[in-house]
């Protein structure tokens, strides 16, 4: 006779339902420890005040605030817990979505102004058509050099031409964005 599949629903469920409650009590147990150790750290101080000499003290910081800080700093610990394992909400998930999307547009348009770019050069006979390779440039008074389609200085009127070793004689970084290459 084979076997049904209620049992491996129903210890799916019993799973499922054990890990929901462990979350709740770890959440709850995090919230408790962070309230206690706020409480000794009161009283510690309390004590404190009250005492002229640093002998007398010693005690009330051993007795209250050094474990009120542990208490809290476990129940901190626990309530991350519950963030990590925690699924992200529909809000952060939608957000992340149109942040894809809109990174989609924007290297779409680039490709797009890149490619018209080219064929613009192409049909003039600029030095486009010559090289395949991008210009570098370099605006004036900045620190980084950039290939002509870097979305830094797409649009700019001041950017200025680096010939070969210009860059380096400059003291200019590549660009993290558009990563030209090294040692131009």
């Amino acid at each position: 006779m084979p076997a049904s599949p209620r049992p491996t629903t129903n210890t799916a469920r019993a799973a499922a339902a054990a890990t929901a409650a462990a979350a709740v009590l770890r959440e709850r147990l995090g919230w408790i420890c962070c309230a206690t150790g706020v409480l000794l750290c009161a009283l510690g101080w309390y004590g404190v005040s009250g005492e002229r000499y640093a002998a007398r003290q010693i005690p009330y910081l051993a007795s209250a605030t050094a474990p009120g800080t542990a208490l809290i700093v476990g129940g901190t610990l626990l309530l991350a817990a519950r963030r990590r394992n925690a699924r992200p909400s529909p809000e952060v998930d939608q957000m992340q979505r149109q942040l894809a999307l809109l990174t989609h547009l924007l290297t779409e348009a680039a490709e797009a102004e890149r490619a018209e770019r080219a064929e613009q050069a192409g049909d003039n006979g600029g030095p486009d058509a010559t090289d395949n390779l991008p210009w570098l440039l370099a605006v004036p008074g900045g620190r980084t050099y950039h290939r002509s389609d870097c979305l830094l200085v797409l649009g700019r009127q001041d950017p200025v031409r680096l010939l070969n070793g210009d860059a380096a004689v400059r003291g200019l970084r590549p660009c993290p964005l558009c990563e030209p290459p090294e040692g131009a």
